[in-house]
């Protein structure tokens, strides 16, 4: 089987919402969708992140990744992958997350042809997981504390909380939190960077007499050392690796040298299945959990699910909250009963893309 076309399309939706993210910016989403058609008559759809600039992306994907998939077997995904890390050293330097749509579509192609759903191609090890919800970031405690109540009251497995700058509505957010769910629900932290190393020191012991679950991007990715002392002082596990570059090589010191007590991956920013499916199991003999990063939109967040059910350690799945606004490019939804996430059984990702949804948002379409 050979790829003999992809098309590409560069896209934004702006769903009508007074959310912000992080930087204070509107929420907005610019995301690719590409199509990929083969010589047997196979094709498959799939979305790209594409940060701030879906435009700037599709150009990367049209002129650096595209000419390198074009003739190429999906099923030597392997050889893709390190010829690709070989090319790409040769001053294309891409994003990781420019190749994992890429990479993803190899990954469907050959399980579309195999006549099986990506999890059970890639080896089941189970047909659900349990989900939690990952707040945006909020105006105060109180918002914080009704979200966590909420998704208790929906049987969803736990409440991560990315946090403000602002340290005294941060601090006060997570104690509201566990006064509202009480002790028994899963509550993890996310500050994304924010807070020093001495900040941290504060901050974790915090979270600890409050019993959460984990402390999660304390610093950035590239402060190794830093991370693998507060890991060695905090008993609460440190979590980190989703923004480091070049899954697994990008972790494996993390992994090895214990910075971290758990690592992130994901079918987006660790540069698709190959790079998130390496990580896991890098991390697996270790006898550490790889806790999948959410990958934003919901037809990205279903590889990530696909891969979780492939995995056996890995606890939970996470989901962007409010989960509608993220719920969008399937024609269906992912299947959710109870808060537990069900994996779908036809070929390949399991649910069409929504074509209508991605014309209504197409901004430029390369080929």
């Amino acid at each position: 089987m050979k790829i003999t076309d992809i098309s590409i399309r560069a896209c934004r939706h702006a769903p009508e919402t007074e959310y912000k993210l992080k930087d204070g910016q509107p929420l907005s989403f610019e995301f690719l969708a590409l199509q990929f058609h083969t010589d047997e008559g196979i094709s498959v759809d799939t979305f790209g992140f594409a940060g701030r600039s879906a435009i700037a992306m599709g150009a990367v994907a049209e002129e650096m990744i595209k000419p390198f998939f074009l003739g190429k077997d999906p099923e030597y995904r392997e050889r893709n992958w390190h010829e690709f890390r070989k090319l790409n050293r040769a001053w294309n330097f891409t994003p990781g997350y420019s190749l994992a749509p890429f990479d993803i579509a190899t990954w469907l192609l050959a399980s579309k042809a195999a006549g099986l759903p990506l999890y059970r191609y890639l080896g089941a090890y189970r047909d659900s997981l349990p989900i939690y919800g990952s707040s945006l970031t909020l105006n105060s405690a109180e918002e914080y504390a009704a979200e966590a109540l909420a998704l208790k009251n929906r049987n969803w497995a736990g409440y991560k909380l990315h946090p403000p700058a602002d340290k005294e509505i941060n601090f006060a957010a997570h104690r509201a939190c566990r006064e509202a769910v009480g002790p028994d629900f899963r509550l993890m932290s996310d500050p994304v960077g924010s807070l020093s190393f001495h900040d941290n020191l504060a901050f974790g012991r915090m979270l600890e007499k409050l019993d959460y679950y984990w402390l999660e991007e304390a610093l950035y990715d590239e402060n190794i050392g830093s991370i693998r002392e507060l890991a060695r002082t905090l008993d609460i596990p440190i979590v980190g690796g989703e923004t480091a570059e070049n899954h697994p090589g990008g972790v494996a010191e993390m992994i090895a040298t214990r910075a971290v007590d758990i690592v992130r991956a994901d079918a987006s920013w660790s540069g698709g299945v190959t790079g998130l499916m390496k990580t896991a199991h890098l991390a697996e003999a270790f006898a550490m959990n790889c806790e999948i990063h959410t990958a934003i939109y919901h037809p990205l967040e279903l590889v990530n699910l696909h891969c979780a059910a492939a995995m056996k350690n890995t606890e939970m799945f996470e989901v962007l909250v409010p989960e509608h606004l993220f719920a969008i490019g399937l024609k269906e939804p992912i299947d959710v009963r109870n808060g537990v996430a069900y994996l779908p059984q036809a070929p390949g990702l399991g649910i069409d893309l929504d074509w209508d949804f991605i014309e209504n948002c197409t901004l430029k379409v390369y080929s």
